[in-house]
C-alpha cells in the first residue's frame, strides 16, 4: 500500500518557509527562486487540502493548522536527518544508542567512564540528551534512559544501578585536628544547603545520632555543582552525593570530615522499553553499565 506522504522537497520548502515566516528568505536558504518556493507550498497545500499560510498582501503568516504541522514536520525531518547521518557515519555497521540521562549523573559519573566503553566497543556511538523527568518512550527517539527515582516506569524494564549516598564535604583547611571529627563539632561549622533538599542536614544529623539540631542556617544553592564550588572555596560544609565528588576527594581538594552517610530512598536505574530487549547495541551497553555500577558499589 502506497503511503500518504508528501514529497520530501515539499516538506523541506514548507519547514524552511515556516521557520522564516517568509517565502523570500526560504528561497535564499534553499538556493531557489521565490516563485519556486511559492509553487512548492501551493502544491503541498493542494495535496493536504489545508491552507498552511495566510497571505496578506506581501506578507505570509502561518495559519493555525500550519503552526501545528510545521512543528511536526520539523521534528520528523530532524529524525530522518539524524538517521541518515548515523547510517553514513557507520556505513551500516555498529549502531547509535540514544540515551536520556540526568545532568548530574552524566557529567559526574557516566562521561568520565565512557572512554573505557568506546575503547572496547568502537562500533557503537552513544548520543546523550539530558532528561530529568520520566517520559513515554513511544513519544521520543530514545533507546534507553538513566533515571533517578523509583523503579516503576510504565511500559519499560528497569535495572538497579546504585543508590544515592549523601556525604558531607569541605575544604581540608576548614578543619582543626584530625579526621574524622565528631558530628557535634561539624554542627559548629557553616552548613551549605541544596535548595530542593532543605531537610537534608537535619536528616544527616539524625543519622549521626544528634536530634533537635538547628541545621537550617547557612547559604542555599540551587545546584549540587554550586555546592561543590562553595565547599572548595572554603565557604562551609556541603552535603552532596558521593559520586559527585569522587574526583575532588581523590585530588585532596575536598575531604569527608565525618563518616556518617545519609542514604536516599531513591536510586539510579537503567530504563529501556520492552521492544528494545533484542537490540544488540543496547545489550552491550547494558552489560558494560551493570559492571561499572557493580565496581562503583564495591568501591564505596
Amino acid at each position: 500500500m502506497r503511503r500518504k506522504i508528501p514529497g520530501t522537497e515539499l516538506l523541506i520548502a514548507f519547514e524552511t518557509a515556516a521557520r522564516h515566516q517568509s517565502f523570500t528568505r526560504a528561497a535564499e536558504e534553499l538556493s531557489l527562486t521565490q516563485s519556486a518556493v511559492c509553487r512548492q507550498i501551493s502544491t503541498l497545500e493542494d495535496y493536504l487540502g489545508v491552507q498552511l499560510f495566510n497571505r496578506i498582501k506581501k506578507r505570509v503568516t502561518l495559519s493555525e493548522a500550519g503552526l501545528i504541522y510545521a512543528k511536526q514536520v520539523r521534528e520528523s525531518l530532524k529524525q530522518v536527518e539524524h538517521d541518515t547521518l548515523s547510517l553514513m557515519a557507520h556505513r551500516g555497521a555498529g549502531g547509535v544508542l540514544e540515551l536520556a540521562v540526568t545532568p548530574t549523573f552524566s557529567t559526574r559519573w557516566l562521561i568520565p567512564r565512557l572512554g573505557d566503553f568506546h575503547a572496547a566497543h568502537p562500533g557503537i556511538t552513544l548520543d546523550l540528551t539530558t532528561r530529568a523527568e520520566p517520559f513515554m518512550f513511544t513519544d521520543t527517539p530514545f533507546d534507553a534512559a538513566i533515571h533517578f527515582g523509583d523503579p516503576g516506569w510504565p511500559g519499560a524494564l528497569t535495572e538497579y544501578l546504585f543508590g544515592e549516598e549523601i556525604v558531607p564535604v569541605c575544604r581540608p583547611g576548614m578543619l582543626k585536628g584530625e579526621i574524622p571529627i565528631a558530628p557535634a563539632e561539624l554542627e559548629k561549622l557553616p552548613l551549605l544547603h541544596q535548595s530542593a533538599r532543605p531537610d537534608a542536614w537535619r536528616e544527616w544529623f539524625e543519622v549521626a545520632g544528634l536530634s533537635n539540631v538547628n541545621a537550617m542556617g547557612g547559604s542555599r544553592y540551587e545546584l549540587f555543582s554550586m555546592l561543590v564550588a562553595a565547599a572548595k572555596a572554603g565557604l562551609g560544609v556541603a552535603l552532596v552525593p558521593r559520586f559527585f565528588v569522587i574526583g575532588e576527594i581523590a585530588s585532596g581538594d575536598l575531604v569527608i570530615p565525618s563518616p556518617y552517610i545519609l542514604r536516599n530512598q531513591r536510586s539510579y536505574y537503567l530504563v529501556y522499553p520492552e521492544n528494545k530487549v533484542g537490540s544488540a547495541s543496547l545489550q552491550v551497553f547494558r552489560q558494560w553499565l551493570r559492571e561499572q555500577a557493580r565496581i562503583y558499589r564495591e568501591d564505596i
